[in-house]
């Protein structure tokens, strides 16, 4: 039997992201994300609901959202759920789901505003993404991550080659 698992969302941060690292010094951040959804009842009113999801990012992408996401960013993500069990400290057992997110997407603020600062021009989603497994051991923050490689500079644009007519282009 086939299996199909992914998660789209837009939503605004809960709280800034938790930036901390596997004993593997792997980064990964924690956030939460509130998602809306607003809809007219039978009756005529106006009905709002708000879901409120925990989500976790691994590797570069971790550390990119937290140096440009803080609480009330708005953001696209997609990922996967992941189910997370544990044992907690008065000997119960405890789980819940969670959101990895796979890619994401920086969205424009109200007002039309960007929600990242100047000067940060490179693509929204990482394309390396590496993951972890939910259940990793304790994270501890180190006293300095490593850096985030500036992006590649996009190819200049190719001009037609000489004597072909512009309308015979293809493109």
């Amino acid at each position: 039997m086939a299996a199909y698992n992914k998660i789209l969302l837009i939503g605004n941060l809960t709280r800034d992201p938790q930036l901390s690292y596997t004993p593997s010094q792997t980064p990964v951040v924690d956030f939460g994300l509130a998602t809306n959804r607003k809809w007219t009842g039978q009756d005529g009113t106006q009905r709002e609901e708000t879901c409120f999801v925990d989500c976790r990012s691994f590797g570069r992408q971790a550390e990119t959202m937290n140096k440009y996401l803080t609480k009330g960013s708005p953001v696209f993500i997609e990922g996967r759920l992941t189910f997370d069990s544990w044992t907690a400290q008065d000997g119960s057992k405890r789980s819940k789901h969670r959101v990895t997110v796979e890619t994401f997407q920086f969205l424009r603020g109200q007002g039309g505003q960007e929600e990242r600062p100047s000067g940060y021009e490179t693509q929204a989603a990482a394309p390396d993404v590496e993951s972890a497994p939910a259940s990793a051991a304790p994270m501890s923050t180190p006293s300095a991550p490593p850096a985030v490689p500036a992006p590649e500079a996009a190819p200049a644009p190719q001009t037609p080659p000489a004597g072909i007519p512009e309308d015979e282009i293809p493109f």
